[in-house]
């Protein structure tokens, strides 16, 4: 690889015109040159027939365009896959599909491990290794589209950050993916159909809310602050108070409810008790809360509440009026499911 070539996959589309600009081209050229990058398969300058010779010549001299292409898949009994993808730096990063009846959803990581150190979350134990580009981020979803176009499958309908990361920790690439996702020219997916979730980094929460229209997943998992900042120790940067309170007024004017993640650990939230507390924590802001059992970690010592908990958990919260599910983990056959990917997939070296 020649890291002085600038990578196309790396800029949306205004940093695109302006890189055009740069070598002297009209900036109806960067319009032009986005459709290229995010076809199906390899891109070659040679093959961009709309394009000047001489244009496309220039390029191949100033820029490439990277390509992500799964160094290991695994599939799970229940239907999801499992892909690893190897870096230019030698980095592992992982990416889960999860086919449904009427969705197919894309689970994307933002950096590479991460620094939030959630307790019951496998990634978190990693550390933080460093932040994706965006080209890294657009390159999962690029390269799990071709996968699914060769295996004929119908194509991904759904994106969700909710792989490797914090995405709001990596906030202006997020910002720069999401354009890139959403831009008819690029990847061409409604903002309805793209959710970034966050353990509370409160400023950039609300700054996404101002920025685009993408769906907002919270990670709460307990609703009291001691519980709480024992689990997730962002609590003591962004308490609960704190925390609410911005949910509160995210995008408050387009009337769109936040989805708050809800973790059940047997015996430290699980209680009648804890369903009580959640619901009053929750009462003033518009919402819908996802359940989910703690999906088994090495050396966690956590367990997973049996499914009778887990629906008197629900019930009480639904008796208070919340819209409630109960998500089902997909993949954990092949450490695929929430809080288990860790970069430890076996690649080909």
């Amino acid at each position: 690889m020649n890291d002085s070539l600038v990578d196309l996959r790396d800029l949306p589309q205004e940093a695109l015109i302006h890189f055009v600009k740069s070598l002297g081209q009209p900036a109806f050229r960067g319009r032009q040159l986005l459709p290229w990058l995010y076809r199906p398969s390899r891109i070659d300058f040679a093959d961009m027939t709309d394009l000047a010779r001489e244009f496309r010549a220039v390029l191949a001299t100033r820029a490439r365009v990277s390509r992500l292409v799964p160094a290991a898949v695994e599939r799970s009994a229940d239907g999801a896959v499992k892909f690893g993808f190897v870096l230019d730096d030698g980095a592992i990063i992982e990416s889960v599909l999860i086919p449904e009846e009427d969705r197919n959803t894309l689970c994307i990581s933002s950096q590479v491990g991460c620094a939030m150190g959630c307790v019951f979350c496998l990634t978190g134990r990693m550390g933080l290794k460093r932040n994706l580009r965006v080209a890294e981020i657009v390159g999962q979803v690029c390269a799990v589209r071709d996968w699914m176009l060769a295996e004929e499958r119908p194509p991904l309908t759904n994106l969700v950050f909710m792989g490797m990361g914090e995405p709001l920790a990596n906030f202006a690439v997020l910002l720069d993916a999401i354009s890139l996702f959403t831009e008819q020219r690029g990847l061409d997916f409604s903002r309805r159909r793209i959710t970034v979730s966050t353990c509370g980094l409160v400023p950039q929460m609300l700054e996404l809310g101002e920025k685009t229209d993408v769906n907002l997943a919270i990670s709460l998992h307990a609703a009291d602050d001691e519980t709480r900042a024992r689990l997730m120790p962002v609590n003591r940067r962004y308490p609960l108070a704190v925390l609410i309170d911005a949910a509160k007024r995210y995008r408050q004017e387009r009337r769109k409810r936040v989805m708050f993640e809800y973790t059940l650990l047997s015996g430290v939230n699980d209680s009648d008790e804890d369903a009580r507390r959640l619901a009053k924590l929750l009462r003033e802001v518009r919402c819908k809360v996802n359940l989910l059992a703690v999906n088994p970690a090495e050396g966690s010592g956590f367990q997973s509440p049996g499914p009778e908990r887990m629906l008197a958990f629900q019930k009480i919260l639904r008796d208070k009026g919340f819209t409630v599910f109960i998500r089902h983990s997909r993949g954990a056959d092949i450490s695929a499911a929430c809080g288990q990917l860790a970069g430890k997939m076996a690649v080909p070296q």
